[in-house]
């Protein structure tokens, strides 16, 4: 199983993760902004990822910090679960149609941070979360997992859809990314020979 646990404990955030790649999408998630939740919940069963996160921040002051450093322990345990990435298949996209809404995200695990995000996202709350910081978690994810990532709304009506599209979307581009290649499972997939 390729398997990872973090504990990241700063003055503003504690949050604890376990991660496996090769789940069946079961998930414990709490971060005290149960929209997130939600969206952490189905990038978990859409991925098949089993997820565990329990994060406790200062959502006294703002959700900033919560959500963008979940965004750093969930890159952390997509790279260590990934060890040294050998035999994966790097890259991945998807593309989902969330009822009136069409979402594409693209991804590439070749250790380089990249990060295009276009949402067309009108209003500054969806549920309880702060729309705006739906970038900065995906920011924070791909500064420590070592990925690009481009996700786009390409059009939608509901705010909500178009959010949720997207996490489903980064899901299952990141499922693939992650499956390995039986006839490449003893290469790195580069042909400079490092990611």
């Amino acid at each position: 199983m390729r398997t990872a646990t973090i504990e990241r404990i700063t003055k503003e955030t504690q949050i604890k993760g376990a991660f496996a790649i090769d789940g069946s999408g079961k998930y414990e998630i709490a971060t005290g902004i149960r929209f997130f939740d939600h969206m952490l919940e189905l990038f978990s069963r859409h991925g098949g990822f089993d997820l565990t996160l329990d994060a406790k921040g200062d959502l006294d002051v703002d959700q900033h910090h919560t959500v963008e450093d979940v965004g750093i322990v969930l890159g952390q345990l997509v790279s260590k679960a990934l060890g040294d990435r050998r035999g994966i298949n790097r890259a991945g996209y998807f593309v989902l149609p969330m009822d009136e809404t069409l979402a594409v995200v693209a991804l590439d695990l070749g250790g380089r941070p990249a990060l295009v995000y276009k949402d067309l996202v009108r209003v500054r709350l969806v549920g309880d979360l702060q729309t705006e910081l739906v970038e900065d978690f995906f920011s924070g994810f791909v500064a420590h997992a070592g990925a690009n990532l481009h996700a786009k709304v390409l059009y939608g009506r509901s705010n909500h859809h178009k959010i949720e599209a997207i996490f489903k979307c980064f899901a299952r581009a990141l499922r693939y990314a992650c499956s390995t290649d039986e006839r490449l499972k003893d290469q790195l997939p580069s042909t400079k020979g490092l990611l």
